[in-house]
Order: C-alpha cells, then structure tokens, then sequence
C-alpha cells in the first residue's frame, strides 16, 4: 500500500553491504542513497561537481549510524570511472553494489543537433555506465559476486520532443543492463535498470506547471515520484530478495506506462 502520510516503508537488511551511488550529490541519487543507508549499507557518494552537497550528505547518512564517503570523479572520463571504482572497494574492502545514476538531461531540437552535442549526452549517460559497470565487475566476480543498477527512463521506450539524445542514451542504458546480466550472470553478478517516471524536485511545480499538471492528471496515483521511490527499487534488487532477478527493467513511475497511447 503506497502510504499517503509521507512515512518512508520497511527496507530490506543491508548491514554489511557497501553500495557506490553515482551522481549522488543531488536529486534521485541523494534518495538513492538516503534509502541504502536506512537499509544498513555503507554508501559511497560519488559526486563531480556538487562538493557542498555530497558532504552535507555524508554527515546526514553518519548522524543516522551508517559509513559514508564522498568521492570525486569525472565520469566522462574512461580511467575516472576505474579509479572511482577502485577508491570506493578500497574504502571497506569490499564494492557489493553499483547504483550508475549520473547523467545529465538537457533538451535540444534534434534537427539543430551536432555530433558535440550528442556526445555531451552520451559520455556521460552511457559511456560512464560501461566503464563503471566494467569496473565494478571486475571487483565484484572475486568477491562472491554482487549487484549493479542502472538508472533509466521511461523516456527509453517513450520519446519526447527534444529529449532524441536523453531517449537515444536512456535506452542503451536498459539495453546494456540486458546485456551485462547475461555475460556477467555466471560470476554471480546481477544486472537490472530501474527507469523513473516524472520525479519531483524544488521548483518543479513553478518551472513547469502544465506538465506537472499533466501528469498528476495522467499517472493511475495522481502523483510525482519522490527520489526516495527510486531509491527504494534500487535497495530491492540490491537485497537478497531480488536474488533470482537479472536484466530486468523495473518501471517506477506511478503507473503512467499503464495508460492507453491512443
């Protein structure tokens, strides 16, 4: 039952985990890592830019009890996804799980697109997935396997105007979970993707009231997502109860999918 007091739900056990969430710093990937933390993981916070926030989070997951740590790096960058990777196994001596969560989402006519352009979305959104997928990997096949989970979209299966790059990445991201978890499946790595529907944030409502208005009138619950709704997907097929789930697109957006396109 979803619980309409804002009270967060029971979370799977996770003491003894240590989870790396990209892009942690703000938005989905704080609530990302709030939820891991009250789950009993240890959380690595990777952030590139965002500095002030990535520490402010690191005290607020301490003050609950748990380890975490704020790590810089640059995802777009091939060798900073594999030092990144490397800092956070070192840091507890052990990498259980991946959230690839950093991206960007900026809009642009497709027609006025160039190959710069293209690529300033696509380092990032799915470049620094494969590279910090591989990394993690290879930490994770010697240590008794572990879990990797990409953040998505439904925008991969569900364009929309302006957003060709974004779609164009979010969809090779769901196609290279698929694709992972089967050749990374027999070292007892499991892979899956979590796309999100609309999630609120400060100033949503003001920046975009008709397509907030929009939504709320077309998602089955009559709501925005809450980064902590990610989060919480993302804690499931992380725990042992998603322990016979793999390459599996999880859809986290209200319902919104349900809806007839015609």
């Amino acid at each position: 039952m979803d619980r309409t007091d804002g009270t967060a739900p029971a979370l799977p056990d996770l003491t003894g985990h240590v989870v790396l969430v990209t892009g942690a710093s703000g938005g989905i990937g704080r609530g990302i890592a709030v939820r891991f933390a009250a789950a009993g993981a240890d959380v690595v916070v990777h952030y590139r830019t965002g500095s002030e926030a990535a520490r402010e989070l690191v005290d607020e997951i301490g003050r609950s009890g748990r380890n975490a740590l704020a790590l810089r790096a640059d995802l777009a960058v091939e060798e900073e996804c594999h030092r990144l990777v490397a800092e956070a196994a070192g840091w507890r001596g052990r990498l259980t799980a991946l959230v690839n969560n950093a991206g960007v989402q900026p809009t642009q006519e497709l027609a006025g697109m160039s190959l710069a352009d293209w690529r300033a979305v696509a380092d990032p959104d799915v470049h620094s997935v494969f590279a910090c997928t591989q990394a993690a990997a290879a930490v994770m096949r010697g240590s008794g396997g572990g879990s990797v989970t990409h953040i998505a979209s439904i925008e991969a299966d569900r364009p929309a105007p302006r957003h060709a790059h974004y779609c164009a990445a979010k969809a090779a991201v769901v196609m290279h979970a698929r694709s992972a978890a089967l050749e990374y499946g027999p070292y007892g790595i499991r892979v899956n993707s979590v796309s999100p529907g609309l999630i609120a944030r400060p100033g949503l409502a003001d920046d975009w009231p008709e397509g907030v208005r929009r939504w709320q009138q077309a998602a089955p619950t009559g709501r925005l997502g809450r980064p902590e709704d990610v989060g919480d997907a993302c804690v499931f097929l992380a725990s042992p109860m998603a322990s016979w789930i793999t390459g599996h697109d999880l859809v986290v957006d209200g319902g919104v999918s349900a809806r007839p396109t015609w």
